[in-house]
């Protein structure tokens, strides 16, 4: 009785070459599943920043935009603003070039920034603001900047004629 239970002492020593083999098998598994979700995240680390820069590029064009005064027939200090009783009819938004006014905007398209285009579009906006204002006496601003692989940023803000 106590050769049988030595022996069987002896054939539980060690681990066979199939749960070796079992293993190796499922710990590379493992490190593969590993080393791919690290890879994803390593790739997608630069998103964020990419991202903020876009935003602050929009900003920074909505800001110049928005520094500019609201018609070509804006007098300088906007006092008596245009489509008033003592004031001249507004020019609308005309794109002339000289880029004093926030209707020469509209159109607008910048390029020179690596990876990022910005785009701006200017629409008679009054209506979206307030029934009584006038279509004409407020315009919407809209900048949109574009990244190569991700969507696209977007700000919009209002002008208006007073």
């Amino acid at each position: 009785m106590q050769q049988s239970s030595q022996n069987t002492k002896l054939r539980q020593n060690g681990v066979s070459l199939i749960e070796t083999l079992v293993f190796i098998v499922v710990v590379s598994i493992a490190l593969g599943a590993v080393v791919k979700v690290f890879s994803a995240a390593v790739e997608n680390s630069v998103d964020p920043v990419v991202r903020t820069r876009a935003l602050e590029l929009a900003q920074a064009q909505l800001d110049e935009i928005l520094s500019r005064k609201f018609d070509e027939n804006t007098p300088s200090g906007g006092v008596p603003a245009c489509n008033t009783s003592a004031g001249v009819p507004c020019a609308g938004i005309v794109a002339d070039g000289d880029y004093d006014d926030v209707g020469d905007f509209n159109g607008y398209s910048n390029t020179s920034h690596p990876n990022h285009t910005i785009s701006v579009i200017v629409v008679e906006a009054g209506d979206e603001l307030s029934t009584t204002i006038g279509n004409a006496n407020a315009r919407r601003i809209t900048v949109t900047v574009t990244v190569p692989g991700s969507s696209a940023i977007q700000l919009s803000a209002y002008k208006v004629n007073f």
